[in-house]
Protein backbone atom coordinates (compact mmCIF):
# COMPACT_ATOMS: atom_id res chain seq x y z
CA UNK A 1 0.00 0.00 0.00
CA UNK A 2 1.17 3.55 -0.76
CA UNK A 3 -0.41 6.94 -0.16
CA UNK A 4 0.07 10.70 -0.06
CA UNK A 5 -1.85 13.45 1.74
CA UNK A 6 -1.12 17.18 1.66
CA UNK A 7 -2.49 20.44 3.03
CA UNK A 8 -4.30 22.92 0.79
CA UNK A 9 -5.40 22.85 -2.84
CA UNK A 10 -2.05 24.36 -3.90
CA UNK A 11 -0.46 20.94 -3.26
CA UNK A 12 -2.48 19.19 -5.98
CA UNK A 13 0.06 19.32 -8.83
CA UNK A 14 2.90 18.40 -6.50
CA UNK A 15 0.91 15.51 -5.05
CA UNK A 16 0.33 14.28 -8.61
CA UNK A 17 4.10 14.15 -9.13
CA UNK A 18 4.61 12.37 -5.84
CA UNK A 19 1.86 9.89 -6.69
CA UNK A 20 3.63 8.90 -9.92
CA UNK A 21 6.75 8.02 -7.97
CA UNK A 22 4.86 6.07 -5.31
CA UNK A 23 2.73 4.03 -7.71
CA UNK A 24 5.89 3.00 -9.55
CA UNK A 25 7.45 1.59 -6.37
CA UNK A 26 9.45 4.74 -5.67
CA UNK A 27 10.49 5.80 -2.18
CA UNK A 28 8.51 8.14 0.04
CA UNK A 29 11.47 10.48 0.55
CA UNK A 30 11.88 11.05 -3.16
CA UNK A 31 8.14 11.49 -3.65
CA UNK A 32 7.67 14.04 -0.89
CA UNK A 33 10.70 16.08 -1.91
CA UNK A 34 9.56 16.28 -5.53
CA UNK A 35 5.99 17.07 -4.52
CA UNK A 36 6.95 19.91 -2.19
CA UNK A 37 9.50 21.31 -4.65
CA UNK A 38 6.69 21.61 -7.19
CA UNK A 39 4.75 23.83 -4.77
CA UNK A 40 7.86 25.83 -3.85
CA UNK A 41 8.61 26.55 -7.52
CA UNK A 42 5.17 27.83 -8.49
CA UNK A 43 5.15 31.64 -8.09
CA UNK A 44 1.39 32.05 -7.75
CA UNK A 45 1.16 30.15 -4.45
CA UNK A 46 2.04 33.07 -2.26
CA UNK A 47 2.77 31.34 1.02
CA UNK A 48 5.44 28.85 -0.07
CA UNK A 49 8.79 29.18 -1.82
CA UNK A 50 9.24 31.40 -4.87
CA UNK A 51 6.84 34.29 -4.63
CA UNK A 52 6.27 33.61 -0.93
CA UNK A 53 4.86 36.28 1.35
CA UNK A 54 7.57 38.62 2.69
CA UNK A 55 8.26 39.62 6.28
CA UNK A 56 7.72 43.15 7.59
CA UNK A 57 10.97 44.25 5.96
CA UNK A 58 9.83 42.85 2.58
CA UNK A 59 12.26 39.92 2.70
CA UNK A 60 11.21 36.34 1.94
CA UNK A 61 12.39 34.10 4.77
CA UNK A 62 11.57 30.44 4.30
CA UNK A 63 11.18 27.50 6.70
CA UNK A 64 11.15 23.81 5.76
CA UNK A 65 11.53 20.44 7.43
CA UNK A 66 11.85 16.79 6.48
CA UNK A 67 11.43 13.69 8.67
CA UNK A 68 12.10 10.06 7.77
CA UNK A 69 9.85 7.86 9.89
CA UNK A 70 11.99 4.76 9.44
CA UNK A 71 15.30 6.15 10.70
CA UNK A 72 13.77 9.13 12.58
CA UNK A 73 16.22 11.31 10.64
CA UNK A 74 15.14 14.96 10.85
CA UNK A 75 16.41 18.10 9.17
CA UNK A 76 15.17 21.67 9.03
CA UNK A 77 16.04 25.15 7.85
CA UNK A 78 14.60 28.27 9.41
CA UNK A 79 14.49 31.83 8.05
CA UNK A 80 16.63 30.91 5.04
CA UNK A 81 16.75 33.46 2.21
CA UNK A 82 17.54 33.31 -1.50
CA UNK A 83 17.56 29.54 -2.05
CA UNK A 84 15.07 27.93 -4.40
CA UNK A 85 14.07 24.76 -2.56
CA UNK A 86 14.39 24.77 1.22
CA UNK A 87 12.79 21.30 1.42
CA UNK A 88 15.82 19.85 -0.39
CA UNK A 89 18.20 21.58 2.00
CA UNK A 90 16.22 20.20 4.94
CA UNK A 91 16.30 16.70 3.48
CA UNK A 92 20.09 16.89 3.03
CA UNK A 93 20.49 18.10 6.61
CA UNK A 94 18.41 15.17 7.88
CA UNK A 95 21.26 12.82 6.96
CA UNK A 96 23.58 14.49 9.47
CA UNK A 97 23.98 13.24 13.02
CA UNK A 98 24.74 16.76 14.24
CA UNK A 99 23.93 20.23 12.90
CA UNK A 100 20.73 18.98 11.28
CA UNK A 101 18.75 22.15 12.04
CA UNK A 102 20.21 25.40 10.73
CA UNK A 103 18.89 28.96 10.78
CA UNK A 104 19.38 32.18 8.87
CA UNK A 105 22.91 32.91 7.68
CA UNK A 106 24.11 29.50 8.84
CA UNK A 107 21.50 27.71 6.76
CA UNK A 108 22.39 29.87 3.76
CA UNK A 109 26.11 29.17 4.13
CA UNK A 110 25.45 25.43 4.28
CA UNK A 111 23.14 25.53 1.24
CA UNK A 112 25.73 27.49 -0.74
CA UNK A 113 28.54 25.10 0.21
CA UNK A 114 26.44 22.10 -0.81
CA UNK A 115 25.65 23.61 -4.21
CA UNK A 116 21.94 24.30 -3.83
CA UNK A 117 20.41 26.74 -6.32
CA UNK A 118 20.54 30.39 -5.35
CA UNK A 119 17.47 32.38 -6.34
CA UNK A 120 15.90 35.72 -5.44
CA UNK A 121 12.62 34.48 -3.98
CA UNK A 122 10.97 37.91 -3.81
CA UNK A 123 8.84 38.36 -6.93
CA UNK A 124 7.23 41.53 -8.26
CA UNK A 125 3.86 39.96 -7.48
CA UNK A 126 4.87 39.44 -3.83
CA UNK A 127 5.99 43.07 -3.64
CA UNK A 128 2.52 44.15 -4.77
CA UNK A 129 0.90 41.90 -2.14
CA UNK A 130 3.13 43.53 0.48
CA UNK A 131 2.42 47.12 -0.57
CA UNK A 132 -1.31 46.48 -0.83
CA UNK A 133 -1.39 44.85 2.57
CA UNK A 134 0.30 47.83 4.19
CA UNK A 135 -2.45 50.05 2.78
CA UNK A 136 -5.19 47.61 3.81
CA UNK A 137 -3.91 47.57 7.38
CA UNK A 138 -4.48 51.31 7.56
CA UNK A 139 -7.73 51.52 5.59
CA UNK A 140 -9.49 48.28 6.56
CA UNK A 141 -7.99 47.56 9.99
CA UNK A 142 -6.83 44.25 8.55
CA UNK A 143 -4.42 42.13 10.57
CA UNK A 144 -1.04 42.07 8.82
CA UNK A 145 -0.72 38.31 9.28
CA UNK A 146 -3.93 37.35 7.46
CA UNK A 147 -3.58 35.01 4.49
CA UNK A 148 -0.86 32.42 4.97
CA UNK A 149 -0.75 28.67 4.40
CA UNK A 150 1.86 25.97 4.89
CA UNK A 151 2.28 23.03 2.57
CA UNK A 152 2.58 19.93 4.71
CA UNK A 153 2.67 16.37 3.41
CA UNK A 154 2.80 12.77 4.57
CA UNK A 155 3.88 9.96 2.22
CA UNK A 156 3.78 6.19 2.60
CA UNK A 157 5.61 4.05 0.08
CA UNK A 158 5.17 0.41 -0.90
CA UNK A 159 8.08 -0.59 1.35
CA UNK A 160 6.35 0.72 4.47
CA UNK A 161 8.38 3.92 4.85
CA UNK A 162 6.54 6.98 6.14
CA UNK A 163 7.97 10.47 5.54
CA UNK A 164 6.63 13.90 6.50
CA UNK A 165 7.66 17.27 5.09
CA UNK A 166 6.75 20.95 5.33
CA UNK A 167 7.60 24.20 3.55
CA UNK A 168 6.38 27.76 4.11
CA UNK A 169 7.18 31.45 3.99
CA UNK A 170 5.39 31.77 7.33
CA UNK A 171 3.20 34.57 8.55
CA UNK A 172 2.74 37.44 6.13
CA UNK A 173 4.68 40.50 7.37
CA UNK A 174 6.14 38.56 10.30
CA UNK A 175 9.01 39.91 12.36
CA UNK A 176 12.41 39.31 10.79
CA UNK A 177 13.71 35.96 12.02
CA UNK A 178 10.31 34.70 13.20
CA UNK A 179 9.92 30.91 13.04
CA UNK A 180 6.62 29.09 13.40
CA UNK A 181 5.71 25.44 13.87
CA UNK A 182 6.47 24.21 10.34
CA UNK A 183 10.17 23.34 10.81
CA UNK A 184 9.74 22.22 14.43
CA UNK A 185 9.76 18.46 14.97
CA UNK A 186 6.58 17.23 16.66
CA UNK A 187 4.70 20.45 15.97
CA UNK A 188 4.67 21.09 12.23
CA UNK A 189 5.34 17.46 11.38
CA UNK A 190 6.21 14.02 12.73
CA UNK A 191 6.70 10.58 11.22
CA UNK A 192 7.20 7.07 12.57
CA UNK A 193 7.03 4.27 10.02
CA UNK A 194 5.79 1.82 12.66
CA UNK A 195 2.70 4.03 13.07
CA UNK A 196 2.27 6.82 10.52
CA UNK A 197 2.83 10.53 10.07
CA UNK A 198 1.14 13.89 10.54
CA UNK A 199 1.52 17.54 9.62
CA UNK A 200 -0.12 20.81 10.65
CA UNK A 201 -0.92 24.23 9.22
CA UNK A 202 -2.25 27.36 10.87
CA UNK A 203 -1.03 29.74 13.56
CA UNK A 204 2.38 28.33 14.43
CA UNK A 205 2.68 30.09 17.77
CA UNK A 206 -0.36 28.14 18.98
CA UNK A 207 0.37 24.87 17.20
CA UNK A 208 3.76 24.67 18.92
CA UNK A 209 2.07 24.84 22.31
CA UNK A 210 0.36 21.52 21.62
CA UNK A 211 3.11 19.59 19.75
CA UNK A 212 0.11 18.56 17.70
CA UNK A 213 1.70 16.37 15.01
CA UNK A 214 3.43 14.19 17.59
CA UNK A 215 0.18 13.93 19.55
CA UNK A 216 -1.65 12.66 16.48
CA UNK A 217 0.96 9.98 15.79
CA UNK A 218 0.88 8.85 19.43
CA UNK A 219 -2.92 8.62 19.30
CA UNK A 220 -2.69 6.48 16.17
CA UNK A 221 -0.27 4.26 18.08
CA UNK A 222 -3.02 3.55 20.62
CA UNK A 223 -5.17 2.14 17.81
CA UNK A 224 -7.18 5.19 16.77
CA UNK A 225 -7.81 5.67 13.08
CA UNK A 226 -6.06 8.68 11.51
CA UNK A 227 -9.40 10.49 11.35
CA UNK A 228 -10.21 9.90 15.02
CA UNK A 229 -6.63 10.71 16.05
CA UNK A 230 -6.74 14.05 14.23
CA UNK A 231 -10.14 14.98 15.66
CA UNK A 232 -9.18 13.93 19.18
CA UNK A 233 -5.90 15.85 19.10
CA UNK A 234 -7.43 19.08 17.79
CA UNK A 235 -10.48 18.91 20.04
CA UNK A 236 -8.49 18.21 23.21
CA UNK A 237 -5.96 20.90 22.39
CA UNK A 238 -8.67 23.45 21.65
CA UNK A 239 -10.36 22.69 24.97
CA UNK A 240 -7.08 23.16 26.83
CA UNK A 241 -6.16 26.38 25.02
CA UNK A 242 -9.57 27.95 25.62
CA UNK A 243 -9.37 27.05 29.31
CA UNK A 244 -5.81 28.36 29.71
CA UNK A 245 -5.75 31.28 27.25
CA UNK A 246 -9.32 31.93 26.16
CA UNK A 247 -8.73 31.23 22.48
CA UNK A 248 -6.99 29.11 19.88
CA UNK A 249 -5.76 30.32 16.49
CA UNK A 250 -6.44 28.55 13.20
CA UNK A 251 -5.28 24.95 13.13
CA UNK A 252 -5.72 22.21 10.53
CA UNK A 253 -4.01 18.83 10.52
CA UNK A 254 -3.55 15.85 8.22
CA UNK A 255 -2.39 12.32 8.97
CA UNK A 256 -1.77 8.97 7.30
CA UNK A 257 -1.01 5.68 9.02
CA UNK A 258 1.24 2.87 7.79
CA UNK A 259 -1.75 1.18 6.14
CA UNK A 260 -2.46 4.14 3.88
CA UNK A 261 -5.56 5.19 5.85
CA UNK A 262 -5.85 8.95 6.30
CA UNK A 263 -7.56 11.62 8.34
CA UNK A 264 -7.92 15.37 8.82
CA UNK A 265 -9.21 17.81 11.40
CA UNK A 266 -9.69 21.56 11.51
CA UNK A 267 -11.15 24.35 13.62
CA UNK A 268 -11.95 26.53 10.59
CA UNK A 269 -14.61 26.36 7.88
CA UNK A 270 -12.46 26.48 4.75
CA UNK A 271 -9.64 23.96 4.97
CA UNK A 272 -8.75 22.09 1.79
CA UNK A 273 -6.47 19.11 1.33
CA UNK A 274 -5.32 16.66 -1.33
CA UNK A 275 -5.08 12.89 -0.98
CA UNK A 276 -4.43 9.74 -3.00
CA UNK A 277 -3.57 6.14 -2.22
CA UNK A 278 -3.48 2.77 -3.92
CA UNK A 279 -7.27 2.58 -3.84
CA UNK A 280 -8.15 6.11 -5.00
CA UNK A 281 -6.92 8.71 -7.46
CA UNK A 282 -5.87 12.25 -6.53
CA UNK A 283 -8.78 14.17 -5.05
CA UNK A 284 -9.14 17.65 -3.56
CA UNK A 285 -11.41 17.84 -0.53
CA UNK A 286 -12.93 20.73 1.37
CA UNK A 287 -13.23 20.33 5.13
CA UNK A 288 -14.88 22.18 8.00
CA UNK A 289 -15.52 21.63 11.65
CA UNK A 290 -18.77 20.22 12.96
CA UNK A 291 -18.67 20.07 16.74
CA UNK A 292 -15.79 17.81 17.79
CA UNK A 293 -15.71 16.24 14.32
CA UNK A 294 -14.46 17.37 10.94
CA UNK A 295 -16.58 16.77 7.87
CA UNK A 296 -15.36 16.97 4.29
CA UNK A 297 -16.46 16.44 0.71
CA UNK A 298 -14.77 16.46 -2.69
CA UNK A 299 -14.29 19.96 -4.06
CA UNK A 300 -16.31 20.75 -7.16
CA UNK A 301 -14.58 21.60 -10.41
CA UNK A 302 -16.10 25.08 -10.23
CA UNK A 303 -14.63 25.67 -6.78
CA UNK A 304 -11.17 24.46 -7.86
CA UNK A 305 -11.27 26.58 -11.00
CA UNK A 306 -12.20 29.64 -8.94
CA UNK A 307 -9.40 28.87 -6.50
CA UNK A 308 -6.80 28.75 -9.27
CA UNK A 309 -8.22 31.81 -11.03
CA UNK A 310 -8.15 33.86 -7.83
CA UNK A 311 -4.50 33.05 -7.18
CA UNK A 312 -3.35 33.68 -10.73
CA UNK A 313 -5.29 36.81 -11.54
CA UNK A 314 -3.24 39.91 -12.41
CA UNK A 315 -2.43 42.21 -9.50
CA UNK A 316 -2.26 45.96 -9.44
CA UNK A 317 -0.89 48.16 -6.69
CA UNK A 318 -3.67 49.98 -4.85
Amino acid sequence: MWGIIATWTMAKDGAEEGKKILENKGEAGEAIEKAIKSVEDFPYYKSVGYGGLPNEEMEVELDAAYMDGTTLDFGAVCAIKDFANPISVAKKLSKLNENSVLVGAGAEAYAHKEGFERKNMLTDRAKIHYKNRKKDIINLELKPYSGHDTVGMVCLDSFGNVVSGTSTSGLFMKKKGRVGDSPIIGSGLYADSDIGGASATGLGEDIMKGIISYEIVKLMETGLSPQKACEEAVSNFEKKMIKRRGKLGDISVIAMNNKGEWGVATNIDNFSFVVANENSDICIYRAKRKGRETIYEPATKEWVDNYVEERMKPLEEK
